[in-house]
């Protein structure tokens, strides 16, 4: 490392300079004389601000200096520091010129005294990104409303514990299948592997929990296995990924088809709560009841038209009879009418001729005996007058509807209401109602005979 001189740097040459022409001169200064390197400390102050930059401060036991990591950058490193971490990163001492304070500007990032597994996580994560198994288009669409889960992770870890209890919670409904494997320490990859192997070829759950608790960067390295995330990827089963804590990134995060920040979360992103469940069902429920409901209402509404314009034979028949019976009572009324008018006529002309001919009263005797004579004339033609309305009543009730259907005939006509008098009128196949003296039926036309007899 060499300082380069003023005459290297014309504003340094300059007898008066402003605050903000120094800034410049020693920012150029600082960036042209330190090369990139990497430093160790532990952080302390860490800030992630809202645009995704993080700023810290780096210290050891006797210094500190400020560092910032832009959001860019952040991105790449795999899990986020807190304060107190020892960490290594890789950057460039620049100069913050609104305060005058050199900072150092990360590029890289990794746990201290893990240099070597972070490099490789990074050289690995670069590889698949650059293979297209990060691809969000090449995702599973995960399933809903699955019939079954699986859970690969160790028979002894608190996370299947914590995704058993959250999925008891939200969907005791949904049957839960456990593919055990270890999921930390040597091996731990290949049951892994193996697991889903089996689960694929059982083909017996729809979605797939991937789940351990947090550790550090060794607990968690079996997920970094470059043939376990390339079975991930090609698993036909959906694969949600729960790695440790929220801060924790592993390779099998990355290529999963889903990620989740915890064990629980995962269990809670690939069911809906059975409560939600039972929601959705009352109101679609509700909401076919009310369908249902109107459509029945139009259909009584129907109905009820349709029964105003119906007119039964029994009505027919009841009609008639009403007729009928008025037919008799005027009739009887017109007979009597006109036996009063005849005896009101002799009574008058009796009355006149005794007023005329007062010497007729020597016949009276005969004129009564002929009075009794009329009066027997006019009792036998009103006897002969009920007898024929006797006689006219009988023929009116024997030629009636009613006791025609009484001797067994019946009425037949046509869906529209019309009489049926020859089979002329009538075709194959065709629906006819049928009156009968107690009720009415339905039948079809299958043959037709013409008068001969022939079909």
């Amino acid at each position: 490392m060499a300082l380069n001189s003023q005459q290297d740097h014309p504003a340094l040459a300059r007898d008066v300079l402003t605050v903000s022409e120094l800034n410049q001169a020693v920012a150029r200064l600082l960036e042209d004389s330190f090369d990139v390197s990497w430093i160790r400390g532990e952080i302390s102050n860490f800030t992630p601000a809202a645009s995704g930059h993080w700023y810290f401060t780096l210290k050891d036991s006797s210094a500190s200096v400020r560092a910032v990591m832009f959001r860019s950058k952040a991105a790449a490193v795999g899990f986020v520091p807190k304060s107190g971490d020892s960490i290594e990163l890789k950057g460039r001492v620049t100069l913050y010129e609104a305060r005058g304070e050199y900072q150092i500007q990360a590029e890289q990032l990794r746990r201290a005294g893990l240099g070597s597994l972070f490099e490789a996580f990074v050289a690995l994560k670069n590889k698949l990104e650059l293979e297209g198994l990060f691809d969000p288009t090449f995702k599973r669409q995960i399933a809903e409303h699955p019939r079954a889960i699986g859970v690969v992770t160790s028979l002894s870890a608190a996370a299947l514990r914590d995704v058993l209890t959250a999925l008891a919670r939200r969907a005791p409904h949904v049957p839960v299948v456990i593919y055990p494997a270890m999921v930390q320490g040597a091996g731990a990859a290949l049951e892994l592997r193996q697991a889903l192997a089996l689960a694929n070829a059982r083909k017996e759950v729809e979605t797939l929990l991937l789940v351990r608790g947090g550790g550090s960067i060794e607990d968690l390295w079996s997920f970094n296995d470059e043939a376990l995330a390339r079975d991930i990827s090609a698993s036909e089963i959906p694969v949600v990924s729960g790695v440790g804590h929220e801060t924790d990134f592993t390779i099998a995060d990355f290529v999963a088809d889903l990620r989740a920040p915890t064990p629980t979360a995962a269990a809670e992103l690939v069911c809906v709560a059975r409560s939600e469940l039972l929601e959705r069902v009352s109101r679609v429920n509700q909401h076919l009841l009310s369908v249902i409901q109107r459509k029945l209402d139009r259909l009584s509404q129907r109905v009820d038209r349709v029964a105003m314009g119906v007119v039964s034979p029994a009505q027919r028949l009841s009609h008639q009879k009403e007729r009928l019976s008025s037919l008799v009572f005027r009739l009887r009324a017109a007979s009597q009418k006109t036996f009063q008018q005849v005896r009101t006529h002799t009574e008058r002309v009796q009355a006149r001729l005794n007023v005329v001919l007062p010497e007729l009263r020597v016949h009276r005797a005969g004129l009564a005996r002929s009075m009794t004579a009329l009066g027997v004339c006019q009792r036998r033609l009103l006897e002969m007058r009920h007898a024929r309305i006797d006689g006219l009543e009988a023929q009116i009730r024997a030629l009636s509807p009613e006791q025609t259907l009484g001797r067994g005939y019946a009425i037949v006509r046509s869906h529209d209401g019309r009489v049926v008098r020859s089979n002329h009128d009538l075709q194959l196949g065709q629906v006819l109602e049928v009156s009968l003296a107690q009720g009415a039926t339905s039948v079809q036309v299958q043959k037709l005979y013409n008068p001969e007899g022939g079909v």
